[in-house]
């Protein structure tokens, strides 16, 4: 290998390494099968038009949005593994990558990892099929606002209207129902201070958010199903 070729590949690792470090994305093609498959990272906060303090781990939807549209655009990106531990955030922009994903035309799998809270729950069901592994977390509660909030009748409508575009949503692509996603969200017994359900692993899967108990092992091996049932 001459020094040009030496030079060239390092600078490629760089550019990978930059590309993870700052967005969170890397592409996997060292599979038996040769086959690119886009990771999308969803780790932290959703950050919306605001931005978080500098300290804070977030996903910047400006960020991801683009890189999406790219995927959709790339003949040589075969399927997409989404991996979430996100505290929630930004209702709209984690409903905006959402739809992304949901109409992205390749097989894609996600993979709850630690936690998906809050607008991270739409963003786990956005997929074709979706896991969690068994010390996973999806806490499902109503929509809260910070700052001034105007004491009318018309912000109440507000928030129910941003939580029906949520619940609709999920029950879109979840095996779950409108009222049953409604009851988990509105519920009072566990939350002690606020509303809403955590589920734990399995409970997810028992209350149709989620697909499938697992890791990374199956859930690539289900992204490889679903491509190979495209390709024929």
């Amino acid at each position: 290998m001459n020094q040009d070729q030496k030079k060239t590949e390092k600078e490629l690792e760089e550019k990978k390494d930059e590309k993870i470090q700052e967005y969170g994305q890397i592409t996997l093609e060292e599979n038996q099968k040769k086959r690119k498959i886009h990771l999308l990272s969803i780790i932290g906060e959703v950050e919306g038009h605001e931005n978080a303090p500098g300290n804070s781990k977030t996903t910047k939807y400006d960020h991801v949005l683009p890189q999406l549209a790219a995927l959709e655009d790339d003949d040589q990106v075969k399927g997409m593994l989404v991996l979430l531990n996100t505290s929630g955030g930004d209702v709209d922009a984690g409903l905006a990558i959402a739809e992304m994903i949901a109409s992205l035309s390749m097989p894609t799998v996600s993979l709850v990892l630690g936690g998906s809270h809050s607008i991270g729950v739409p963003l786990a069901v956005s997929t074709d099929y979706s896991f969690i592994v068994p010390t996973g977390t999806m806490m499902v509660h109503p929509v809260r606002m910070t700052g001034m909030v105007i004491g009318a009748s018309q912000t109440y409508e507000y928030f129910e209207m941003i939580q029906d575009r949520i619940i609709s949503f999920v029950s879109g692509h979840a095996s779950i129902d409108y009222e049953q996603v409604k009851k988990l969200m509105l519920n009072t017994k566990m939350l002690t201070r606020d509303l809403g359900t955590v589920l734990v692993g399995k409970e997810a899967v028992d209350q149709g958010l989620i697909n499938e108990v697992g890791g990374i092992k199956e859930a690539l091996v289900k992204l490889h199903q679903l491509i190979d049932q495209r390709e024929k």
